[in-house]
């Protein structure tokens, strides 16, 4: 499909955030539509919506413009969405699925043997030790719906876990959540180096421990109170912040009934919170059936760029050969936020179920973590076998799929060459790198502010398939002195996912 995309007139206007609606919605009433139970507080009265779908005209392009050039620092710059693209002739967008790899042992935590209970879990590795950990939602001993404990494996490479499974000391009832943060070896209050994020009593509870296994609540009691039992905190790298992402039960304009929607809120302490808003919500315009959102996680910063993982939730859908009484499917698709508060999210499946039935995530693939390796991505998800809420203590397991750095999105041109031009630039690098890959050719040059070929930076080829293609320019970047210019890229039989400045 070809496609022309002209915005220059939306980015000479500087950084001027698109306004959304706002969420006119009444109150949730004081019954838990998943439940009919009495609920539990929620964030009063309307809230600003601060969610967009990606294509439309709400989508907000917000960043950093100096005399109308963006200014690009080093760091990747990714193309999933329009915001670095000026204008686009014969290219197509087309999202990167990542691939099942039988070579993968998944899934690689089970619900039998390690007692996974809950698609929500974290995966880090320990800086002094090179360790991989893992924290996740395990069953009780009782078996019960509504409450679980926090389950921990460790291993030597995020795939082969040393067992038995260790189940930790609860820091006060959990009933949903296995959020947890490394602050790292350097942080100021060492009691508190790790944090954990969970639900229970009607909202986010936190609790901090030393090494990640003995944990202490911060706080006495709730500190978000919001009514759907699903909750996770991270720390945004380039704001240095504390972020809660937290669902909850609401009725918007843009859909019909009542729906799980997806809010976040900001702290620098974990307990004294900013406002609530809106950052997903389905639009009946564009979702199909009765689109809902278990919230996102799986944060990963990239330039000035921040990716999130949406578990998209359809209990409208039924699994291939499901048995009877077993409903729901769901699959994860991209967000990011140029912000870090509003946030744009994509409508294609970035990653689905497998299709073959009887697999063990059949029904559902919710990413759920994000960590980088070397060139590549590890991202860790939930699997279902035959529905959301069916046989929850044995088919609710993690696994896990592998994609190249940043390449979630390309934009992809085949015989006919494709063009793509960025807005004006003003380039804070030493060096110019591009993340490609070509069975074809791919050229680069920088024009003036006007448009106009700029001398000494004429066109460079690049073919292959590489992470980090340097452009070797007859002059530096450096000699620009601050003075915007556009990249101009024409391509044949390639795929282009980002380009990046070196410092």
């Amino acid at each position: 499909m070809k496609t022309t995309l002209t915005l220059l007139t939306v980015l000479l206007l500087g950084p001027l955030v698109a306004l959304h609606a706002a969420d006119t919605s009444k109150p949730p009433a004081a019954t838990n539509p998943a439940t009919g139970k009495p609920g539990f507080p929620v964030p009063a009265g309307p809230l600003p919506n601060r969610a967009s779908i990606y294509g439309t005209a709400e989508a907000t392009k917000p960043g950093t413009r100096t005399d109308g050039a963006v200014i690009v620092r080093p760091g990747p710059q990714l193309f999933v969405d329009d915001f670095l693209i000026e204008s686009s002739e014969n290219l197509t967008r087309r999202v990167q699925q990542p691939v099942r790899d039988a070579g993968i042992p998944n899934p690689l935590v089970t619900g039998a043997e390690d007692r996974c209970f809950q698609p929500f879990f974290s995966v880090l590795r320990h800086p002094e030790s090179g360790q991989f950990r893992i924290w996740y939602g395990a069953w009780r001993d009782d078996k019960v719906m509504h409450a679980s404990r926090l389950g921990y494996l460790e291993g030597d490479d995020g795939i082969h876990w040393k067992r038995p499974a260790r189940i930790l000391d609860d820091p006060a009832p959990i009933q949903f959540g296995s959020e947890v943060l490394d602050e790292g070896p350097g942080f100021s209050d060492a009691a508190n180096r790790y944090k954990y994020g969970w639900w229970h009593g009607g909202g986010l509870r936190v609790a901090g421990s030393p090494d990640g296994m003995h944990f202490k609540p911060i706080a006495p009691d709730v500190v978000f109170a919001h009514d759907h039992d699903i909750t996770g905190i991270w720390r945004d790298p380039l704001r240095r912040r504390y972020v809660v992402t937290a669902s909850s039960y609401r009725e918007l304009p843009q859909f019909e009934g009542t729906r799980r929607t997806t809010l976040q809120a900001f702290s620098d302490d974990l307990i004294h919170w900013s406002p609530a808003a809106v950052v997903l919500a389905a639009d009946d315009r564009f979702d199909e059936g009765k689109t809902e959102f278990y919230a996102m996680s799986g944060f990963l910063a990239r330039g000035g760029l921040v990716v999130g993982l949406v578990k998209v939730l359809h209990d409208d859908w039924k699994a291939e050969g499901a048995p009877k009484g077993a409903y729901g499917m769901g699959h994860t698709s991209l967000a990011w936020t140029r912000d870090g508060e509003h946030w744009v999210r994509d409508r294609e499946v970035f990653f689905g179920p497998d299709t073959k039935p009887g697999s063990w995530d059949h029904a559902h693939a919710w990413i759920d973590e994000q960590l980088p390796l070397g060139d590549d991505v590890h991202l860790y998800y939930a699997g279902y076998q035959w529905g959301h809420k069916h046989n929850r203590f044995e088919e609710r397991q993690i696994g896990l799929v592998k994609m190249r750095r940043d390449r979630y999105v390309a934009r992809e041109a085949g015989a006919e060459k494709g063009i793509l031009r960025t807005p004006p630039l003003r380039l804070e690098g030493t060096a110019l790198t591009v993340n490609a890959s070509t069975t074809g050719e791919i050229r680069i040059r920088l024009l003036d502010d006007s448009s106009k070929p700029l001398p000494g930076f004429d066109w460079v080829s690049l073919r292959g398939d590489q992470l980090d293609h340097a452009v070797p320019f007859q002059q530096p970047l450096a000699s620009l002195d601050g003075r915007p210019v556009r990249i101009e890229f024409q391509m044949q039989h390639a795929r282009l996912f980002s380009f990046d400045l070196k410092p």
